[in-house]
């Protein structure tokens, strides 16, 4: 490389830095430059287009040169992408991702629906101001577990919580092994604490209501993202946030806000649950048979641990839920790749039957 693109490419980096670009996604790009793409990160997605973050500053682009029968593979929010710039900027590629959080798609089709990439650390966020929903924690530990991320769980609202330490108790019993951090936006109790293990690339998961944009604006030190009042009849949010977004955070971080999650499936998340249910598995280890079904067997270890109080029955039920649906949209997946390889093999004899029927014309 000559000196001029060597000093490009610094300055490159560290206008990008603040974006998580790094040395490594730099060397991965260097047959890009070398064709004139320059690297961007996407900081929103909407309608085919996108908001981009470049080393000239913001710039928006079309994505439809990125195609794929799978959404999941499209362009999303958190994605490093090589940007064709000019009078009409385009997406051309995107790099390699270094995981992504996906959900079963709102459809119920068999396809999963990206919600960030790149993502280092998940914050999922719980209001405490609200009643707890387990069921609801767990799915997004999923998630974030499968996808690579490591998993925080982010109490918001304690200013307004009537009994703060059996909200962590409970919540605990959904995440063991996941740090909890009980925060006020109000009161800025716990902020300092949170922003210690929020590094890298941070999504907030969680409903609307949670507070997860007021959440976010306590750690930006100021009003970048849109906030709404949680209503008073049933204690619900509304959607502030409407789209994805990517923003710098002042301790180095990045932070991806997202709009409150109502419907969490959980799609191609076998290993995530595994380590969402760590305790279920490891009591499971102990069974006297390897296919226990921790139904009636005997020398059930986790049935025993249920009997002890050592484990709750909500837990394994919900274990057992998830796995189901994890089960389902595989089998959804499969059923759906098969009928692409069976499309594609007629659409080739169709065009074979047709090149030698005009083959057989023309004699």
């Amino acid at each position: 490389m000559s000196s001029h693109s060597s000093d490009h490419s610094s300055e490159f980096s560290h206008d990008l830095s603040a974006y998580g670009w790094d040395e490594e996604r730099e060397r991965s790009f260097a047959s890009y430059r070398t064709n004139g793409l320059v690297p961007a990160r996407i900081v929103g997605v909407d309608r085919g287009r996108c908001d981009l973050v470049t080393e000239n500053g913001p710039l928006q682009a079309g994505t439809s040169l990125v195609r794929s029968p799978d959404p999941v593979a499209l362009p999303c929010t958190g994605d490093w992408a090589a940007v064709r710039p000019g009078r009409d900027p385009q997406v051309t590629d995107l790099l390699p991702r270094r995981g992504v959080i996906v959900r079963a798609a709102v459809s119920r089709s068999s396809h999963g629906q990206s919600l960030a990439a790149n993502v280092d650390v998940a914050a999922v966020v719980v209001s405490a101001a609200a009643e707890i929903k387990p069921g609801r924690v767990e799915r997004l530990l999923a998630l974030a577990w499968e996808s690579g991320a490591t998993p925080v769980i982010v109490l918001t609202k304690i200013d307004e919580s009537p009994d703060l330490p059996s909200l962590v108790t409970e919540t605990r019993q959904a995440a063991p092994g996941v740090e909890i951090v009980a925060t006020s936006a109000v009161t800025g109790e716990g902020i300092e604490a949170l922003q210690a293990v929020l590094t890298g690339t941070v999504v907030l998961l969680g409903p609307s209501g949670a507070g997860k944009s007021t959440l976010g604006n306590a750690l930006l030190g100021t009003a970048v993202l849109e906030t709404g009042a949680v209503r008073a009849q049933d204690g619900k949010g509304r959607h502030t946030t409407v789209r994805r977004q990517l923003v710098p955070l002042p301790n180095g971080a990045v932070l991806i806000d997202t709009p409150g999650l109502r419907g969490v499936g959980v799609y191609d998340a076998e290993e995530g649950l595994r380590r969402t249910f760590a305790d279920v598995e490891e009591f499971a280890r102990g069974c006297r048979f390897g296919d226990c079904g921790h139904d009636s067997e005997p020398g059930c270890a986790v049935i025993a641990a249920i009997a002890s109080g050592a484990l709750s029955r909500r837990r394994l039920d919900s274990y057992r839920k998830l796995e189901r649906e994890n089960a389902w949209a595989a089998s959804r997946s499969d059923a759906r790749l098969r009928k692409e390889r069976t499309d594609r093999q007629k659409a080739i004899t169709r065009s074979l039957r047709e090149t030698y029927a005009a083959r057989d014309r023309r004699r």
